[in-house]
């Protein structure tokens, strides 16, 4: 079962009660936040008792979805504790109408061959952004997508994008889920620009955005002008170590801090500097996760999700029936063909960690104490496994500080991302108002 840490996620958003400015930065405060709209973070539905005949949902997606418009534009041009400047990203020049515009196509299924999937349907914004429901989203066709689908807010500062390290620009990458089989499907660049260009909304948002047409280069650079304004920082741990807030964080929180930084080795991976933390060192690793999924012994079941939290044991040979077989993934050797890179993946960053279950690019973790427990127990040993994973002789009390710790990396801004998400047109084939 999956559901998001509700009681951490109010912890962490009733934290100030008053806009705070320190050094220039401004402290989004819950009070504002809960003013302009009441947002559930949480999974689409909460899943509990989903056995029970008498079951009943919360989906959100059941309910009239409707929010309140953030400032994006400015958002992307206000600093925030525990980020790096914006010049130190790969920002494009921050523009209005070109964020807007990203941001309806963003949300508008009519961009896939079928008219029936959009980059929200993997990456949904009351989940982090990414997909909590599933290890690996369903995209075209219920074709099965080949690794976890990550999160996106604070995407801008990667260097490095996909688990693979295949692209490094985000106004490039966009193409990829666009044309890729077994998500958009569009067989072709040309097809996407002809569907823009006939839908009658769009050449006039163009022609405000970038004074054109809709071609290859402006709808990339516009689904990247939205998605480099989901910045989220502002965490307690930033309230903390860049704010010198000292009372933000309690004592098991701070212990956790202190294995991270130190008998736990995770900041060997997931960097901490001096006057930010991205949580990564945008390198590519073996874990031993590619590993063990790769070169598992054969067997005869498989464990299927059948429900939202619902796993069961089938018969191989029935699932391979009805469904294509998981694909064999070997990270980053994919995209060099060097037998050095068979395994490794780029390193995610931790930030807003809470809420991006499952975890690894397969999403084969459904919890952060999983994921904890792994490290702990050194990995899966074997030839290329990095040399920074070896058991580390955490107690039970340690691994739960830790995991502490790690939930306290939740952006205080991120209930007016989903709110400004909430009010954007889900799958809108006919109004022009957005």
């Amino acid at each position: 079962m999956l559901r998001l840490p509700i009681s951490v996620l109010v912890s962490t958003l009733l934290l100030v009660s008053t806009e705070i400015v320190i050094d220039g930065f401004v402290t989004i405060t819950h009070a504002q936040q809960a003013k302009q709209a009441a947002i559930r973070l949480a999974s689409g539905d909460h899943k509990e008792g989903y056995e029970s005949p008498q079951y009943q949902t919360d989906s959100l997606s059941l309910e009239v979805r409707s929010g309140v418009e953030a400032n994006l534009f400015a958002i992307v041009n206000t600093a925030q504790f525990g980020l790096p400047k914006k010049a130190e990203g790969r920002f494009l020049e921050p523009s209005e109408p070109a964020i807007k515009l990203g941001r309806k196509l963003f949300f508008d299924r009519r961009l896939s061959r079928n008219k029936t999937m959009s980059c929200a349907m993997c990456h949904i914004p009351e989940q982090g952004f990414t997909n909590n429901e599933l290890q690996r989203p369903i995209g075209f066709e219920g074709r099965a997508i080949k690794r976890n689908a990550p999160t996106i807010l604070n995407v801008v500062y990667y260097q490095r994008l996909f688990a693979d390290a295949r692209e490094n620009r985000l106004e490039q990458q966009v193409w990829g889920p666009l044309l890729a089989s077994n998500e958009m499907n569009n067989p072709s660049v040309g097809q996407v620009i002809d569907t823009l260009a006939q839908l009658p909304e769009y050449p006039k948002l163009f022609e405000d955005a970038f004074g054109e047409m809709p071609n290859m280069l402006n709808v990339g650079q516009a689904l990247a002008q939205y998605q480099q304004a989901l910045l989220a920082g502002n965490s307690r741990f930033d309230q903390w170590r860049y704010g010198r807030q000292q009372d933000v964080l309690n004592a098991e929180e701070k212990e956790g801090f202190a294995l991270f930084a130190g008998k736990a080795q995770c900041s060997s991976c997931h960097i901490v500097g001096d006057e930010y933390a991205l949580f990564t060192d945008q390198a590519l690793h073996d874990t031993g996760v590619g590993y063990q999924a790769s070169m598992r012994p054969e067997t005869t079941t498989i464990s299927v999700q059948l429900a939202p939290g619902v796993v069961g044991q089938l018969d191989k040979s029935v699932v391979d029936s009805v469904g294509e077989d998981k694909p064999n993934d070997v990270g980053r050797y994919e995209v060099t063909l060097d037998p050095a890179d068979r395994w490794k993946y780029r390193t995610a960053s931790l930030r807003n960690i809470a809420l991006t279950a499952p975890y690894m690019h397969n999403g084969t973790f459904a919890s952060l104490e999983s994921v904890v427990r792994f490290y702990n127990a050194g990995g899966v040993p074997h030839d290329g496994q990095s040399a920074l994973i070896r058991p580390l002789g955490l107690s039970a009390d340690e691994q739960a500080a830790l995991v502490a710790f790690m939930r306290t990396l939740t952006g205080s801004n991120v209930g007016e991302l989903v709110a400004d998400a909430f009010a954007a047109p889900i799958g809108d084939t006919s109004s022009t108002s957005r």
